[in-house]
């Protein structure tokens, strides 16, 4: 007897012993994920008025609002990648990216709105760019929109003017005709709620949501009936998906709120069966604005023929995901602006000191969350293929970037627990391929791979460490997960 327990204690230990030796060996990425990094037109090209360029209105913001950036900065001149693009495709070669994403700016095309009024070096910039990066195999991944409105749209109410459904699809339909021939990729907007919430505050935010959805189901219709029957390419959205997780069993229902007011509001009536804005969500607005006076709802009703519209109208699941918040209700701690977008809400948010690492004032880094949003959208959406188009951890400064190489490393096998368990990702965006023009932030928080120094004249580029560890995974197509 004991003789058979020793051999059970030694077998225990040699089991034990192979398994730990098993999580540092390295995970094996599936074949055809694809791997990329990503930026976007105002962050990064400067140029502002250059070459026929036009104002966009965050040209104007960020000229006239620099009290309300942390460091007083703007986008004026970024990272000069419109001057510097063949420094920034060499940085692709030395990462061995797959894709990089990009996005096109609206008033560098179109300075006066007009499809018939072309830029030609606006064109001349993004052909260079493309054919320097398909000189090596790099394919381009286009976000048509990254919130730079022409300025003289925005005058005009932006997105909360139904005619911006056709300002949009005339602007799309041009890209397309210039660049469709290379680019297989398309994103129609990026982040939209983001978009809706900082440019349309108050109820209004509820009717650039509906237009961008109008927008965007038109501009995916043109592509797909004018364009990919010969450019045989794909095209999607791009959203803004925090995980939400309840405080407890009883918070479930806030916690599924506020996936809906986010982006459920754009998941919904793109990829559910049905179609339409969440059920929830329309019945607690109805009740919302009915207790506040209004004659009608907030959220806009959708016809039967905008429903269908919509519908179908993404060939990727495109995600921005970065951090996971927890989630409660408690009505007595409700101290939202009223009326506003967080008074409708109605939930109570939090991020435990536990997640902070490093000194990354935008993003906690909570890894189950990202495989635990990865499992929402296979259970809830009958597991469509899924595009992750951002990722990333912010710093301040640095070459030796260890905090953001543990963010990557944990959510990338968080991914891959994601895909061992059936989810359909196929491709995963790094951002940023270099610092960049971080909005309210300015220069203070980095997400780049490579850093800007901003106080050369060359906006010399160097690599992080993070940098040399994204390559290798790429180069070994593999990642060493566990402790």
């Amino acid at each position: 007897m004991e003789k058979n327990y020793n051999k059970y204690l030694i077998s225990i230990c040699i089991l034990s012993f192979v398994y730990a030796s098993a999580q540092d060996l390295p995970r094996k990425i599936p074949k055809g994920l694809i791997f990329g990094a990503a930026t976007s037109s105002y962050q990064v090209e400067g140029a502002w008025d250059a070459d026929g360029k036009t104002q966009s209105i965050l040209d104007y913001l960020y000229q006239n609002s620099l009290e309300q950036i942390t460091d007083g900065s703007n986008g004026n001149v970024a990272t000069n990648s419109y001057y510097l693009y063949e420094r920034d495709v060499e940085m692709m070669r030395e990462l061995g990216l797959d894709f990089y994403r990009f996005s096109l700016s609206w008033p560098r095309l179109l300075p006066y709105n007009y499809s018939e009024r072309i830029n030609p070096a606006g064109v001349n910039y993004y052909n260079n760019l493309m054919d320097e990066m398909l000189k090596y195999g790099i394919e381009p991944v286009v976000t048509l929109y990254h919130w730079d409105l022409p300025l003289e749209l925005a005058q005009q109410g932006g997105w909360t003017n139904p005619q911006i459904v056709d300002w949009f699809s005339d602007f799309a339909r041009t890209a397309f005709e210039l660049f469709g021939d290379r680019v297989k990729y398309w994103i129609t907007l990026n982040e939209p709620q983001v978009f809706c919430y900082y440019r349309h505050p108050g109820d209004d935010i509820y009717k650039c949501m509906k237009n961008s959805l109008l927008a965007h189901a038109k501009a995916y219709h043109i592509y797909d009936e004018e364009f990919r029957p010969t450019h045989n390419g794909a095209i999607f959205i791009s959203l803004s998906t925090e995980f939400y997780e309840p405080v407890n069993s009883q918070d479930a229902e806030a916690a599924e709120d506020a996936t809906n007011y986010h982006w459920g509001v754009f998941t919904n009536p793109i990829f559910s069966k049905d179609g339409d804005f969440p059920a929830s969500m329309k019945e607690k607005l109805a009740a919302k604005s009915a207790k506040q006076g209004l004659s009608s709802s907030k959220l806009p009703d959708m016809s039967p023929e905008e429903i269908d519209f919509i519908k179908g109208t993404s060939d990727f699941f495109g995600i921005n995901h970065y951090t996971t918040k927890y989630v409660y209700r408690n009505e007595s701690e409700n101290d939202y602006e009223v009326p506003s977008f967080y008074d409708d809400l109605g939930v109570q948010m939090y991020q435990p000191d536990s997640c902070q690492i490093g000194y990354s004032y935008l993003v906690c880094s909570v890894p189950w969350g990202f495989y635990k949003l990865l499992t929402k959208i296979r259970e809830e959406f009958d597991n469509p293929p899924i595009f992750i188009t951002e990722n990333g951890f912010s710093t301040h400064g640095g070459l030796d970037d260890q905090d953001r190489i543990e963010y990557y490393k944990t959510y990338l096998c968080a991914m891959l627990d994601a895909i061992d368990e059936g989810s359909d990702v196929r491709a995963y965006t790094a951002w940023s391929l270099m610092d960049n023009f971080e909005w309210a932030r300015g220069y203070i928080d980095r997400f780049g791979l490579y850093e800007v120094d901003y106080e050369s004249e060359e906006l010399t580029r160097t690599p992080r460490a993070s940098a040399f560890m994204y390559q290798n995974v790429l180069r070994t197509r593999s990642i060493i997960c566990g402790t």
